[in-house]
C-alpha cells in the first residue's frame, strides 16, 4: 500500500517500485520521524484540527510503534516506498481510521526535511563529543611524552621542537573542526515543519509550537526554501571532509614515524595487523585505512553539491540521493575518529630515538645565525656563515655544537665560548616564543 495513488490509472511498474524505495536506507530516521509526527498531532490538536481523543489514540499508537521497533518486536523491513510509509501504515494498521488524520497540514517533503534536519542535529552533537575525545587523547598523549625531536619542512628536519607540541598541532586542527561543526549545527537548527509540499497549508496550524517542542531555535522563514533546503548536510559533509583530511595528514605521520627508517613511534598491536607471508611485519593498516577512508568522505561531498547544483525550487526526487552520501560519510567520520583515539591513547613514542636525529640533523642551524645577528652581524651574513659551517660539518661527519671555538672562529670572529650554551636544544626550547613549545 502506498501514500498516494487516487489519480493514477494502473499500477507502478515494479522496477520502477524498487527504484523508487529509500526504505532500505532511510529506514536508520524512524526515531525522527515517529518524533516529528508526535510534535505534529500535539499542535494539530492544541490548534482545534483534531479532536484530543484522536490525539491520543495517535500517540499511543505511534509511541507502541517506536516501542516495538526498540525493542525488536517490530523489524524495519518489509516492501515500504520509505519510513514515513512504514511508520503510518502501521500506525493505521494499529489504531484504525483515526490513525490517516496524522497527515492532516502535512507533506512527505517537510516531514523528510525535518528528519533530516533532526538526524544531522544529533549527529552533530556526537561528532563534537567525538572530536573532544581524540583532542584529549592527543593531550594525554603530548603530556606524557614531552620530548625534544624534529620538527620537518619539505620532510627534511628543520628544527627542534617536541611531541607535546606536534601533537598540539592537531589539537589547533580539531579545534578547528569542532567550531566549524558547532557553526553547522546552529544553522541548521530551525524547524521545516509545516511547510507541507511547498507553499504551506491552508489549515491554522502554529508552526512556532512544533518548532519550540523538538527544540529548533525558531521555523524556517521560507516555506520553498526549507523543503528543498539541504545546505545544512552539505554544510557538515564538508565539516567532515575536513576532519578526514586532517585525520588523514596525522596517519601520514605515525605512517612514517612507525617505519624502520624513523622509529619515533610505535603503533599498539591493538591497531595494527602483520602480513600473510611476511612473518616480522606489522603493519600501521588502522591509520592507512583511516588515510584511505578519507577520499570517500570527499566524494560524498562532491556527490552532494552535484545532486544539488541544478535542481529548481521546490522539493525534487533528486534529493533522496542525499541520504546515502550523509549516512555513510557520518558511520564513516565516527567510526575513524573513535580508531585513531585508541590508536594515539595507546602510543609508544621512543623519545631516545626522536633525540638522537635531532642531534645529527643540524637542527640549531637557525639559532647559530641568531646567535651571530646577536652578536651584531645582519642576518644575511648569518645565514651564509653558517651554511659554509654545515658544509664544514658535513665533510668532518660531526654536529655544529661539536666543533671547538678555534673552528668556529675560522667562518666568524663573533663567536665566543657563549655559543655552546646558546645553541644547546634544551637552551633553545626556553628562549623567546619558543618557550611557548615546553
Amino acid at each position: 500500500m502506498k501514500l498516494w495513488g487516487g489519480r493514477f490509472r494502473k499500477d507502478e511498474n515494479r522496477m520502477m517500485e524498487d527504484f523508487n524505495s529509500s526504505f532500505s536506507f532511510d529506514s536508520r530516521l524512524y526515531r525522527e520521524d515517529i518524533t516529528g509526527s508526535m510534535a505534529h498531532v500535539r499542535m494539530l490538536s492544541a490548534c482545534g484540527i483534531i479532536a484530543q481523543e484522536e490525539r491520543d489514540a495517535i500517540l499511543e499508537g505511534l509511541e507502541g510503534i517506536l516501542r516495538d521497533i526498540e525493542s525488536g518486536a517490530l523489524s524495519l523491513e518489509g516492501e515500504y516506498e520509505d519510513i514515513h510509509t512504514f511508520v503510518e501504515l502501521h500506525l493505521i494498521e494499529r489504531i484504525g481510521e483515526v490513525g490517516k488524520k496524522l497527515h492532516t497540514g502535512r507533506s512527505r517533503n517537510d516531514q523528510i526535511a525535518l528528519d533530516m534536519r533532526l538526524y544531522a542535529r544529533e549527529k552533530a552533537a556526537e561528532l563534537k563529543e567525538l572530536l573532544l575525545g581524540l583532542i584529549a587523547a592527543l593531550k594525554r598523549t603530548g603530556e606524557a611524552n614531552p620530548f625534544i625531536m624534529p620538527g620537518y619542512t619539505h620532510l627534511q628536519r628543520a628544527q627542534a621542537v617536541t611531541f607535546r607540541y606536534y601533537m598540539d598541532a592537531y589539537v589547533s586542527m580539531l579545534s578547528r573542526d569542532v567550531r566549524r561543526v558547532e557553526n553547522a549545527s546552529d544553522i541548521l537548527n530551525e524547524s521545516p515543519l509545516g511547510c507541507a509540499a511547498l507553499a504551506g497549508t491552508t489549515h491554522g496550524i502554529d508552526r512556532n509550537m512544533t518548532a519550540k517542542e523538538m527544540g529548533f531555535r525558531r521555523p524556517v522563514s521560507n516555506f520553498l526554501d526549507g523543503v528543498s533546503d539541504r545546505d545544512y548536510l552539505i554544510e557538515l559533509t564538508s565539516a567532515m571532509s575536513m576532519i578526514m583530511m586532517h585525520l588523514s595528514r596525522l596517519c601520514e605521520e605515525l605512517i612514517l614515524w612507525s617505519s624502520q627508517e624513523f622509529r619515533f613511534v610505535e603503533i599498539d598491536d591493538a591497531y595494527s595487523t602483520g602480513s600473510s607471508i611476511m612473518p616480522q611485519k606489522k603493519n600501521p593498516d588502522a591509520c592507512e585505512l583511516v588515510r584511505g577512508k578519507s577520499g570517500r568522505v570527499f566524494g560524498h561531498l562532491q556527490g552532494l553539491l552535484t545532486t544539488m547544483k541544478g535542481i529548481p525550487l521546490a522539493y525534487n526526487k533528486d534529493m533522496q540521493e542525499d541520504k546515502q552520501a550523509f549516512f555513510d560519510a557520518v558511520d564513516t567520520v565516527f567510526a575513524c575518529l573513535s580508531i585513531m583515539t585508541g590508536v594515539i591513547s595507546t602510543l609508544r613514542v621512543r623519545g631516545d630515538v626522536m633525540r638522537d636525529s635531532v642531534k645529527s640533523g643540524f637542527l640549531n642551524a637557525t639559532e647559530v645565525a641568531d646567535y651571530l645577528v646577536s652578536k651584531g652581524v645582519a642576518f644575511r651574513d648569518a645565514h651564509g656563515i653558517v651554511g659554509r659551517i654545515v658544509i664544514a660539518c658535513e665533510d668532518k661527519k660531526c654536529a655544529i655544537e661539536d666543533l671547538s671555538l678555534d673552528e668556529l672562529r675560522q667562518f666568524s670572529s663573533a663567536f665566543d665560548d657563549t655559543i655552546y650554551a646558546y645553541i644547546d636544544y634544551e637552551n633553545i626550547l626556553k628562549k623567546g616564543n619558543k618557550k611557548e613549545m615546553l
